[in-house]
């Protein structure tokens, strides 16, 4: 493949386990710096519960002030029926379930066992989406790893992928190593695996986290078997505050750079992105896993290292 699609998480993934508030100014404004940078489809939040989940309390607030960013797909995560509506009545038109592939985490995240999710995201999309207007990705929760039961079984999760993907066409599918203890190897053959059994009746995207420094080395791993999509985070800020352990996300300059580095298309501009992960980590005190940020920027943007424009 000569180009990829890199979806930026940060506003939602990256702040939703940020204890201290972000003004809503601030996430405006990250986005904005995000779009500059070239991202074309980002998650710019998720219509939760307040109670649940308390940094996302004000995404009608932050979808007004964005207004219209020509080129950019917004899309935002919804927990059930309720959100679903809130988000369609706030103009957007691709959302994101998240379905655990794990009982345990689904009942410590969701609180409900998986056959359930299934059959409220069947209802959900018959009551919000009956002629198949929106795009709805299905973030596949913990596909590799649970913080519960530990390392996943292949059929069993391939066998509740299959229940999903009955449900509908063209859904796209993220599969994601929820708490970032995924290996190269389990990501490739599984990636592979999905490819070959659902054609061209789903896409796929991978969602990894990079608690224990494996992040890249699986991006390369689902790149290698054909995923060309790739949720990342600017800074690597984020985490599952329903995955004990799970640290940040991949960050998304950490990926522009390596894909530039190999001459693989991502549409992104290196140094405008920087600008935005310089403000994503400032939201927290935690220190960034970035390494890109680590890196003296006139080197990381040196013609003899890279382009501006990956």
């Amino acid at each position: 493949m000569d180009k990829v699609e890199i979806v930026e998480v940060g506003p939602r993934d990256g702040l939703q386990n940020i204890g201290s508030l972000v003004p809503t100014a601030a996430k405006i404004d990250f986005i904005r710096r995000l779009a500059a940078a070239g991202i074309k489809r980002m998650e710019i939040g998720s219509f939760v519960s307040p109670k649940a989940i308390p940094q996302m309390s004000d995404m009608d607030e932050v979808v007004a002030g964005l207004g219209p960013l020509p080129g950019l797909r917004a899309m935002a995560l919804v927990p059930n029926s309720k959100g679903a509506r809130r988000a369609v009545a706030a103009g957007l038109t691709e959302l994101i379930f998240v379905i655990s592939m794990s009982e345990a985490h689904n009942m410590s995240n969701v609180r409900r066992p998986v056959e359930a999710s299934i059959e409220d995201f069947r209802l959900t999309l018959a009551e919000i989406d009956p002629d198949k207007r929106l795009h709805i990705r299905v973030g596949l929760a913990t596909t590799f790893h649970c913080p519960f039961d530990g390392v996943m079984d292949e059929e069993q999760v391939l066998r509740t992928i299959h229940k999903i993907a009955r449900l509908r066409d063209g859904l796209e599918f993220a599969l994601s190593d929820t708490t970032g203890m995924a290996l190269p190897g389990h990501v490739g053959r599984v990636a592979r695996r999905c490819i070959a059994e659902f054609g061209d009746t789903a896409s796929w995207a991978f969602h990894g986290h990079d608690t224990a420094g494996f992040g890249i080395a699986n991006v390369l791993a689902a790149f290698e078997a054909g995923v060309a999509c790739f949720d990342s985070s600017a800074a690597g800020i984020g985490g599952c505050p329903f995955a004990p352990g799970a640290t940040g996300n991949i960050a998304t300059e950490d990926l522009a750079y390596l894909f530039a580095r190999m001459g693989v298309a991502t549409g992104i501009d290196l140094a405008k992105l920087m600008d935005a992960a310089d403000l994503a980590a400032s939201f927290s005190d935690t220190p960034t896993g970035s390494h890109a940020l680590a890196m003296p920027r006139a080197r990381l943007l040196s013609p003899n290292g890279v382009a501006a424009a990956c």
